[in-house]
């Protein structure tokens, strides 16, 4: 019996499914959505900082949505960077997410004191790239959650983002008419201070020690885990699991029918240490038989970025259906106008139906189907807008888009997981980053387009009247 005990092993993933989802786990969940909330907070400052700064200064529209693409622009690189440094050094250690709150809470609070626009987009462009250490804590706390419930939290996760919207909204609506953008720049990096703050209590990744051969490790952060679940570890010695993929347990996905043949890849060996710079993870989304796949992907998130981005900043250009966006004697009252306040606020919490309609048709409609009527439902909403703008349709609008955008992001977000099924979920994250920011980079130039042609429209309808 003695030589059973002593020649059993198991895996993390072993671990994890006798551990279950407790105490431990709700930590470690508490600690990655701060980091979310953070992330939220910093995006959704654009919607108020920008106009804001545009009347301050003088500044161009141009130059205007630079404030918003700059940070679009940190994150792309960030995303890259930060997985690469995370998967080499740690998810948590000083050169992993330690690095990226640094970033964040240090440029986002230096921001506030920018005494031109040049330092400002600098430090917004620093800001970008903290945030795009966001799928490192992600993919932190993914690796310590069992493999068959890994989809219902990544949903339950990315609820943290609503939390941030809502609460940088209700920031906004507080701070801005007494105090000013600088004070919103500096309130919005405390979330990011409470990052580091706690910090030294967070635990490394025990599938990347094991991966590191660090095994030692990765057993005290297991059985510091067992004790707070109040569980006990298999019997037997920790080995890594480098060949085994307990997401294989989990219910079957839809994903199987877009990548046919994908399945075959799967087996492909995996030196996590030859990796250099990441090009083998990416070469591995790029091989012949998943490259359909992840073209697929890279546009869906691409869209949903470029979507949910653009009704963010839409809405503070919208935010009274009564007047047209590019008018002078308008931007003079913009940035103190409740009815902006009043529109981001109530958008934002079109994210929590939202959260619970993609829980709903996930599973019943499948992954794909959920996602394109979503998306087409989106659109269905912001069409009423091209033609005639009333204070209340403009509410409703944005509202019902924002809710439909957010369910099809929470459901993409499920679905790249569950293509990719590697032992770390970084390639998938990073497939995320990569093609999400390209969108959001993109989307800034969406509410000024828009207003030119409402401003268009409104001379016409003068000239021909």
């Amino acid at each position: 019996m003695m030589e059973e005990e002593q020649s059993a092993t198991y895996t993390v993933d072993d671990a994890l499914l006798s551990s279950g989802f407790g105490r431990f786990q709700i930590l470690i969940l508490s600690y990655a959505g701060i980091g979310l909330v953070a992330e939220a907070m910093e995006m959704m400052l654009l919607s108020f900082v920008g106009p804001s700064v545009q009347l301050e200064w003088k500044l161009t529209a141009h130059q205007e949505s630079l404030i918003t693409s700059v940070v679009f622009v940190g994150m792309l690189i960030g995303a890259y960077s930060w997985g690469v440094v995370s998967d080499n050094y740690g998810r948590r250690q000083k050169k992993g997410f330690l690095f990226t709150a640094i970033v964040t809470s240090g440029a986002g609070f230096l921001s506030a004191f920018a005494p031109n626009y040049v330092s400002l987009i600098s430090l917004r462009f620093l800001v970008g790239i903290g945030l795009g250490g966001g799928p490192v804590l992600g993919s932190w706390f993914l690796e310590f959650v069992p493999a068959p419930n890994r989809g219902t939290w990544m949903v339950i996760f990315s609820a943290f983002w609503t939390v941030g919207t809502i609460f940088e909204a209700s920031l906004a609506w507080t701070v801005m008419p007494k105090f000013g953008w600088r004070w919103l720049l500096g309130l919005s990096a405390v979330p990011s201070v409470i990052l580091l703050l706690f910090y030294v209590i967070t635990p490394e990744s025990p599938r990347f020690l094991c991966m590191k051969g660090r095994i030692t490790e990765a057993v005290d952060v297991l059985e510091k885990m067992a004790r707070l679940n109040n569980v006990q570890l298999p019997s037997g010695r920790l080995v890594s699991d480098k060949n085994i993929e307990l997401d294989e347990v989990s219910r079957t996905s839809e994903s199987a029918t877009l990548l046919v043949g994908a399945e075959e890849n799967e087996n492909i060996n995996e030196d996590e240490n030859s990796d250099f710079g990441g090009i083998k993870s990416v070469g591995k989304l790029l091989a012949p038989k998943l490259i359909r796949a992840t073209l697929l992907l890279w546009m869906a998130f691409f869209g949903n970025a470029f979507s949910y981005y653009g009704i963010v900043l839409l809405t503070s250009e919208l935010s009274n259906g009564n007047r047209i966006c590019a008018k002078e004697e308008v931007e003079s009252v913009h940035s103190n106008n409740a009815s902006l306040y009043k529109n981001v606020f109530i958008s934002s919490f079109a994210e929590i139906p939202g959260a619970f309609l993609s829980a709903m048709i996930v599973d019943r409609f499948g992954r794909k189907l959920s996602m394109a009527s979503m998306l087409f439902t989106s659109c269905v909403f912001l069409f009423p807008l091209v033609f005639s703008r009333t204070e209340i349709l403009t509410r409703i609008s944005l509202f019902g888009a924002r809710l439909c955008i957010s369910a099809s992001f929470t459901i993409v977000y499920i679905y790249a997981p569950e293509f990719t099924r590697p032992r770390s979920e970084r390639p998938a994250l990073e497939l995320r980053a990569r093609s999400a920011g390209l969108g959001a980079f993109s989307a800034p130039s969406l509410p000024s387009l828009w207003c030119t042609a409402a401003s268009r429209r409104q001379r016409c309808s003068s000239s021909s009247s």
